[in-house]
């Protein structure tokens, strides 16, 4: 097993992307912890995840609730040797429409709940521990009535390569993972359920390999980037896209 004896958070690991890595993080050895906002969701996922798994409630972008996850992590492993700052989200506003109310709270998650996340963790993370953000395909390329979304996931891809350089004398290592579009609930809920299979359809077709990605596809690439097999691997942005924004 490629994570055994390791301690891993996951934020954001109820559904989607996070869920799926924070179970393959656990059937990989490691001891996973898991935020989110519904503690209901929270303790389904927890019980999902099994191997000892632990849900804290909590929402990142709130620094209070960062200090009651580690004071827990803190208390109950001592450690962390993988950081997976995965929550996030954002809706679609086009320019003329957008408000100070979508930026601030897409930006807030995103960014600044990125930022904190990360900070806060700093006591806990071993020399030598892995740290990895969620970014997007979207950072690279344009979209349409997503720009608020996009220019967050480029700060976050900017982050990677300044906090490498902050944490080299502790040799811990900073990637980012940027996946292509998923079918999860949360690319589901940008557009009323109604359109949700157009939307899905139309994404699918802009892939070269002509279809939307499994969560647990993109999990295997948060993997590569916690386990020492990427030992050597520092301040990349790993897509795992399908080619969509290789082309």
């Amino acid at each position: 097993m490629k994570l055994e004896g390791k301690v891993a958070l996951v934020t954001g690991g109820t559904t989607g992307i996070g869920l799926a890595t924070a179970l393959e993080f656990a059937k990989q050895g490691a001891k996973v912890y898991i935020t989110g906002r519904r503690q209901q969701e929270l303790d389904a996922a927890a019980e999902a995840i099994g191997h000892g798994a632990v849900g804290v409630r909590a929402d990142s972008a709130m620094l209070e609730d960062l200090d009651r996850v580690y004071a827990e992590i803190g208390k109950r492993s001592g450690q962390l040797d993988i950081l997976f700052a995965n929550a996030g989200g954002g809706d679609m506003q086009p320019l003329g429409a957008i408000t100070e109310e979508h930026f601030d709270r897409v930006f807030g998650t995103n960014v600044r709940g990125t930022l904190f996340t990360v900070q806060k963790a700093l006591p806990l993370l071993k020399d030598g521990a892995s740290v990895i953000l969620t970014g997007s395909t979207t950072s690279v390329q344009g979209t349409e009535n997503f720009s608020v979304y996009s220019a967050s996931k480029a700060a976050v891809r900017n982050f990677a390569r300044s906090w490498l350089l902050d944490l080299k004398p502790r040799r811990i290592r900073v990637n980012v993972i940027s996946p292509g579009p998923v079918g999860t609930p949360g690319l589901a809920g940008l557009v009323p359920a109604e359109h949700k299979d157009g939307l899905f359809g139309h994404l699918a077709s802009l892939v070269p390999m002509g279809r939307l990605a499994e969560p647990d596809e993109i999990a295997k690439g948060v993997l590569f980037l916690a386990s020492d097999d990427s030992s050597f691997v520092n301040g990349i942005e790993l897509f795992v896209d399908g080619g969509i924004a290789q082309i």
